[in-house]
């Protein structure tokens, strides 16, 4: 967990903090700069779309390319479409669950597909499958002629040894919870339609995008803060900057394949709950209080293939253990949507 030293300092604002998340790698503009067709982003007003969206409009601009970056979501929040349009991001509000609204997207070359339901999903089954196992068939018919890059979760894999250090995108498929086994439905369906109909996709299976407003390490930091015990029989996990995980998938869409390729995305490590918590203890000053003993299994994801393709995370832990205390500890606005990390049997 070593500090980079080229990693910029802690972001001190929102304004700041999207800013910071949204900058492109180089490979991402020079894929922005060659990419045939426009890009359609569904499911943009979640935590990471509009990280993913702006981050490609910024790509585009920075290539001088004339694509289109179009983001599609309900826009709950009509505060996330207006900065997303502020950027130069078209915006189509449209429920993704109607198939008419579905056949009225525009026609694109180019789709980042993120939908999904995992919190509620054992409380509201029909809703997890609808969203996780319906709705892939709707966008996959509709953008038949379009390379896809669909985001699935590590989640899909079940539990895997510590000692392994990462189930790999060959890995036996155990989903326990109605979350998990709908996201492997969800994968089933684009390959399924991959297979029959010849549309290239390739699936991402994300395991743990952070943000500091969001994330198991904003989760950690506020229990810390407050002094709560903090349980690490699901003792391990990995994390990933999102700025990082939205460049991977963007340039994810260049390795498309039919059936779909696989690939992960996750974070280099294997990190440790207790060894988190105590280093984020040691940042704000504050006691840390463990409960319960490591598993010698959890929900870990080895993502050397994606590595090996797109290089390394940027943002190392070390660095984003620093902006979470320092971000938390000032009191920086939170998205209130806690990861519940610590869940080991699948139910959400």
């Amino acid at each position: 967990m070593n500090r980079h030293e080229n990693t910029p300092a802690a972001p001190r604002s929102v304004q700041e903090l999207e800013d910071l998340l949204t900058v492109p790698t180089p490979e991402v503009v020079e894929l922005m700069g060659r990419l045939s067709g426009n890009l359609i982003v569904l499911g943009a007003g979640g935590k990471m779309g509009l990280t993913l969206a702006r981050m490609a409009r910024r790509a585009a601009d920075e290539a001088n390319a004339t694509l289109r970056v179009i983001a599609v979501s309900r826009f709950s929040d009509a505060n996330v479409r207006e900065r997303l349009e502020a950027c130069g991001v078209e915006t189509i509000p449209s429920d993704l669950l109607d198939e008419r609204a579905v056949a009225a997207l525009p026609d694109v070359e180019n789709v980042v597909y993120m939908p999904g339901f995992k919190f509620g999903a054992d409380s509201h089954p029909e809703q997890a499958w609808a969203i996780n196992c319906y709705l892939p068939s709707l966008v996959a018919r509709r953008f038949a002629a379009s390379r896809i890059a669909a985001f699935s979760t590590g989640n899909v894999y079940g539990m895997t040894s510590v000692a392994g250090g990462g189930s790999r995108e060959d890995a036996s498929l155990r989903p326990a919870g109605e979350y998990s086994v709908t996201a492997l439905g969800r994968e089933r369906m684009f390959t399924f339609l991959s297979r029959r109909e010849n549309i290239p996709v390739v699936l991402l299976r994300l395991n743990y995008s952070c943000e500091l407003r969001y994330g198991v390490l904003v989760d950690m930091a506020r229990m810390v803060l407050a002094g709560e015990p903090i349980d690490v029989t699901m003792g391990y996990l990995n994390a990933i900057w999102q700025g990082d995980a939205c460049a991977m998938s963007l340039l994810a869409l260049e390795h498309t394949a039919v059936p779909p390729r696989v690939l992960n995305i996750a974070g280099p490590d294997v990190l440790r709950v207790r060894d988190l918590c105590q280093q984020l203890g040691r940042l704000m000053n504050r006691d840390v209080h463990i409960t319960g003993t490591e598993a010698d299994d959890a929900f870990l994801s080895n993502a050397e293939r994606a590595f090996s393709l797109f290089g390394r995370p940027r943002v190392p832990t070390a660095d984003l253990l620093t902006w979470t205390a320092d971000w938390v500890q000032r009191g920086g606005e939170s998205l209130n949507k806690p990861t519940h990390f610590q869940v080991r049997d699948g139910v959400f």
